[in-house]
C-alpha cells in the first residue's frame, strides 16, 4: 500500500485514496456514528445515559429518543461525505497531479463540517447540539462541572479528546497546509512540520493537559470539603485518587516530547545519541501505556482483576512455600481457595449490566493489546510501520475504537454507583422516617404530622 516507489516522491498510494483532510472528517463522523452506537446499546441495557451527563432530556414521549436523533445527525454528515469522496475519485482517477489540484473539494467538506452543530436542522433538537457546544467550551480550557451540574460528562468528552490528539493534530496539519504557500496544498504530502516543528506535538498533548487541569481541580474540591468540614475523609477519601489520575495524564507529556526530539531534525545533538533517545522513549512510553492500563481496569471500570490476580499470586506462593500467606478477603480468589462460592466471576465486580463475564474478559485484552501498539516500533518488520501515512491513520482509527468501547464500562460503572448511591441515601431516609416515627408513636403526634400532600380542598384526606 504505502511505500510504493513510483508515487512516493509526491504522495503514497493511500494518499491518493485518501487524502488528510478526508481522513481527518471520516474519523470524526465515524465518532458521530460510535457515540450512536453507545447511546443505542447502553439503552437496551437500561442505562440512562442522558440522566448521567446531565443531557437535555425529552420533554414528550413521542420525541425521538437521544440515540436516534445522533443516528440523524450521523447520517447528514456521512452522505456529504460520501458525494464528495465519489466526486472527487471520479475527477482524480488517483493521479497525484489531479489530487494535489483539485483539493478544495475536501476542504470544502472539512471546512463545512463544523456548520452541523450551527445551523437549524430538522429533526434535530438545537438544545442537545448547544449543550454539546457549552460543554466543549467550559472542558477546552480544562474546566469541569459540579457533581451535580453534568461533571461526568465533563470528564468524558475530556477523555475522548485525549483519544483525539493525533486527529486533532491532524486538523491543524490540514488547514495549516491550506494557507501556507510552502505547501502544494493540504491534499500534498502531509507536512507535520507545518507551523514549526513543535507546534503539533503541543497541540497533541492538550487534551491531556485538560484532564490534568480537571484532576487538579476535583482535588482542590475535595480539599476544600474536607477543610469545611462539609465531607468525611473515611468516605469521600483525602483526594489522592484524584492525584493518582492527574500522574496518569502527566506521564504523557514526557512521550510526546521525545516523539518529537526523535523526529527533529536535529534529534542526534540532544546529548544522548539516537539510540538513547529511543530508549527513553521507550522507557515512558511502557510506563504510559501499562498505567493508563492499570487505571482502565481498577479505577475506571471498577474491576477486581489485579486483586484477583495478587490473591491468587498469593495462594501459590502459600501452596509452594508451605507459610501462611496474608490473603485479600473480599477477592474471588479467597473464596473459590477456601472452597466457598464466589461473589461475582475471577477479576469483575459485583454489579454488572452485561451478564457474560467473556464479554469484560475481552474488553480487558482489547485494550491491553490497543494501549500497547507502540510495540510495533520493536518489530524490525513493523518498525515503520507509524512512519507510514496509512500507518497513521490506523493507528488514530484503533485509538478512538478503544475509546467507544472504553465509554461502555465507563458509562456501565458510573451507571452502577449512581444506583448504589441513590439507595444508600434512599434507605438512609427510609430508617430516619422509621426511627422518627417511632418517636412521634411514643409522645403523641408532633407538630408537622399534617403534611401539605394530606390536604385537599380545604379537608384531611381520610384514610
Amino acid at each position: 500500500m504505502d511505500g510504493d516507489p513510483a508515487v512516493e516522491p509526491e504522495l503514497d498510494t493511500f494518499s491518493l485514496i485518501l487524502p488528510l483532510p478526508y481522513r481527518v472528517s471520516l474519523i470524526i463522523v465515524l465518532g458521530a456514528w460510535a457515540w450512536g452506537l453507545n447511546l443505542h446499546y447502553l439503552h437496551l441495557l437500561k442505562i440512562d445515559v442522558p440522566a448521567l451527563i446531565r443531557y437535555p432530556p425529552r420533554r414528550s414521549p413521542t420525541q425521538p429518543s437521544h440515540h436516534l436523533t445522533t443516528y440523524r445527525l450521523a447520517t447528514i454528515l456521512t452522505i456529504p461525505l460520501l458525494v464528495s469522496l465519489l466526486l472527487f475519485w471520479a475527477l482524480t482517477r488517483l493521479k497525484s497531479s489531479l489530487v494535489i489540484a483539485y483539493s478544495p473539494i475536501p476542504n470544502l467538506y472539512l471546512l463545512l463540517l463544523p456548520l452541523a452543530f450551527f445551523v437549524p436542522l430538522r429533526g434535530l433538537p438545537s438544545s442537545g447540539r448547544t449543550r454539546f457546544l457549552q460543554t466543549l467550551r467550559r472542558v477546552s480550557i480544562g474546566g469541569i462541572a459540579e457533581a451535580g451540574d453534568g461533571k461526568f460528562g465533563d470528564i468524558l468528552l475530556a477523555d475522548v479528546l485525549t483519544s483525539y490528539a493525533k486527529v486533532g493534530g491532524d486538523l491543524f496539519v490540514a488547514l495549516c497546509m491550506m494557507v501556507s504557500r510552502a505547501s502544494a496544498s493540504s491534499t500534498s504530502k502531509p507536512d507535520r512540520s507545518c507551523g514549526g516543528a513543535f507546534i503539533v506535538p503541543f497541540l497533541i498533548s492538550v487534551p491531556s493537559l485538560i484532564r490534568l487541569r480537571q484532576c487538579l481541580i476535583e482535588y482542590m474540591r475535595v480539599r476544600r470539603s474536607l477543610e469545611k468540614g462539609e465531607a468525611d475523609v473515611r468516605t469521600s477519601g483525602w483526594g489522592g485518587q484524584h492525584l493518582g489520575n492527574a500522574l496518569k495524564y502527566s506521564s504523557a507529556f514526557p512521550v510526546v516530547i521525545l516523539s518529537a526530539l526523535q523526529r527533529g531534525p536535529d534529534s542526534g545533538n540532544v546529548g544522548i545519541g539516537e539510540t538513547g533517545l529511543f530508549r527513553l522513549w521507550l522507557l515512558f512510553v511502557f510506563i504510559n501505556s501499562f498505567y493508563s492500563f492499570y487505571w482502565d481496569v481498577a479505577k475506571d471500570w471498577d474491576l477486581s482483576l489485579f486483586e484477583s490476580l495478587a490473591a491468587s499470586a498469593q495462594q501459590w506462593l502459600h501452596k509452594t512455600t508451605s507459610r501462611s500467606a496474608i490473603l485479600l478477603p473480599n477477592s474471588p480468589a479467597v473464596a473459590a481457595g477456601n472452597g466457598l462460592p464466589s461473589e461475582y466471576p475471577y477479576g469483575l465486580r459485583r454489579n454488572r449490566y452485561i451478564h457474560a463475564p467473556g464479554v469484560y474478559y475481552t474488553v480487558i485484552g482489547l485494550d491491553l493489546l490497543l494501549r500497547c501498539t507502540w510495540s510495533f516500533k520493536l518489530s524490525p518488520h513493523l518498525n515503520h510501520f507509524n512512519d507510514l501515512e496509512g500507518g497513521i491513520f490506523m493507528m488514530e482509527l484503533l485509538e478512538v475504537f478503544r475509546r467507544w468501547v472504553w465509554i461502555f464500562l465507563r458509562v456501565e460503572t458510573e451507571w452502577g454507583e449512581s444506583r448504589l448511591f441513590a439507595f444508600a441515601v434512599g434507605l438512609t431516609l427510609w430508617l430516619t422516617r422509621g426511627i422518627l416515627g417511632t418517636v412521634r408513636n411514643n409522645r403523641g403526634p408532633a407538630i408537622d404530622d399534617v403534611l401539605l400532600g394530606e390536604v385537599h380542598n380545604g379537608k384531611l384526606d381520610e384514610d
